[in-house]
């Protein structure tokens, strides 16, 4: 061979190594970035090529789908949208997927890789390919009563209720919300109506999830917290024996003294009659007496601090640290720092109500294919013990004489023993807003296992400034989602 063809055949021989090189790094290095490219339009039509999957409650689809015209053939639909969409999020042709919808994509889509027999069989029998289905754990009547009495209410507002022997989520509300199958497609209503739900156009703020990512001030719903942390220290053994608390009691490092809220008997009560009337005193200066590094550590065994992930993430709730004695005292009766989700209040409730044991909150049961063949089952996890199971059952004692005889009466339920707090946060600058109205609390059954804890939690203008706005406001909702898991299991 002369030397120009010699140079011409090496040169192209480098050609075909360099395309051999390319194509390799196409389908083995880059597959996985290009298939899950935005851009990438091929993806996006075989992903709605196929009926989606189903999100279940009580064995009944809450979702669907539709057949389009246009390059998507299907897209998604939902039953009573707005009550679930803190459940299921959404699914759009045109803005992605958050939520459930976008954590079990994979399953919902078809496309998850423990599918892939039953595809594969279904290609080979002629059926046509479908997306498998995720089954919660929810509770269609406690998420009924939840979001029907936020509606009724008219303010802004969540109910988190938990099975506080599993933790299974039971009800996830949150108000106002929206419909998901509003913004499901790609069309000019589809991108008005996303428009009107961004929080730039609309203050309410529909599509935030305010059961697992708002945190509020808890007001005294927190004294559950504090209280635990008395009795687990030892600062206080005895539910009925006096506290060391004067009246007035001046909080340290400083000249304030901490109120009460009306003329309720604070003066060294005991802490069942502190937890009745919601003494911000003896609260407060428990908290100051057990100390920052005490009183943080309780509340990280309730779960603040970190986010959780059921498997939908939330917010993470706030109890600071490095803070000065008035402070504590002030977080203690869930001010100052102190924030929760009511996802998080529903854990405290839902501990007390366990004998001491907090489980890891989920709201998905399993997962399966579209003829019901189970491919992965959610087992309970416990997440801490925040009690020792006798001074769980103190502080039950204490919780249920304030819906007995408190500022939580009208969370009663004829025949059942509820045990529950009320709460009223304050905040804005100087306490000059509104406060929040909350509502901690359990059901009991004859056996002493409890099907359900709830924290209820209202944003109203029409609240009033004390505990029994919480009562007033928060406790009836409550009560209707307790009494909702109680009815649906008989």
């Amino acid at each position: 061979m002369n030397k120009p063809l010699r140079r011409i055949a090496i040169f192209c021989g480098i050609l075909m190594l360099t395309l051999l090189i390319r194509d390799n790094w196409l389908q083995y290095v880059k597959a996985d970035s290009l298939k899950d490219d935005p851009k990438n339009r091929r993806v996006l039509i075989a992903r709605y090529a196929v009926p989606r999957g189903d999100i279940i409650v009580g064995g009944d689809p809450i979702t669907g789908y539709t057949e389009t015209s246009g390059d998507f053939k299907y897209k998604r639909t939902y039953k009573d949208g707005a009550m679930w969409a803190p459940v299921t999020g959404f699914v759009s042709q045109a803005y992605g997927a958050n939520q459930l919808e976008s954590i079990n994509d994979g399953i919902l889509s078809g496309t998850d890789d423990r599918l892939f027999f039953r595809n594969t069989l279904d290609m080979i029998t002629g059926k046509k390919k479908q997306g498998g289905n995720v089954v919660t754990t929810l509770n269609a009547a406690a998420q009924k009563a939840a979001y029907q009495g936020l509606k009724n209410q008219g303010g802004k507002g969540a109910v988190a209720a938990i099975e506080p022997s599993t933790g299974k989520i039971l009800a996830l509300a949150s108000f106002p919300s929206y419909d998901p199958s509003t913004i499901a497609g790609g069309s000019t209503s589809d991108e008005e109506a996303w428009d009107k739900l961004q929080k730039k156009n609309n203050p309410d703020d529909p599509m935030l999830n305010r059961a697992l990512r708002e945190v509020y001030p808890p007001g005294s719903t927190f004294k559950v917290v504090t209280a635990a942390a008395a009795l687990e220290n030892g600062l206080y053994t005895d539910a009925d024996a006096a506290t060391k608390t004067p009246l007035p009691w001046t909080m340290p490092g400083t000249t304030t003294v901490l109120k009460n809220e009306g003329n309720i008997p604070c003066k060294n009560a005991t802490l069942r009659v502190a937890l009745q009337w919601s003494c911000n005193t003896v609260f407060g200066k428990i908290g100051s007496d057990l100390g920052n590094d005490k009183m943080l550590d309780e509340a990280k065994k309730f779960g603040f601090t970190e986010e959780q992930f059921t498997p939908v993430r939330t917010s993470a709730s706030v109890f600071s640290e490095d803070m000065a004695p008035s402070e504590v005292a002030l977080s203690s009766i869930g001010q100052f720092n102190t924030a929760a989700t009511p996802l998080q209040m529903a854990m405290v409730a839902s501990a007390v109500a366990n004998d001491g044991t907090l489980m890891k909150p989920y709201m998905v049961d399993s997962v399966q294919t579209h003829n019901l063949d189970p491919l992965e089952k959610t087992e309970p996890e416990e997440l801490s013990k925040p009690l020792s199971a006798e001074n769980a059952q103190i502080l039950q004692s204490m919780m249920e004489t304030v819906v007995e005889d408190g500022t939580g009466k009208k969370a009663r339920i004829d025949g059942v023993k509820v045990g529950g707090k009320t709460g009223t946060a304050q905040h804005g600058v100087d306490n000059s807003e509104n406060p929040y109205a909350w509502f901690i609390s359990y059901a009991k059954a004859e056996d002493g296992s409890s099907p359900v804890a709830v924290a209820v939690v209202i944003e109203d203008e029409n609240a009033v400034r004390d505990d029994i706005s919480g009562g007033g406001l928060a406790a009836p909702i409550a009560k209707s989602v307790m009494e909702a898991v109680i009815n649906s299991e008989k």
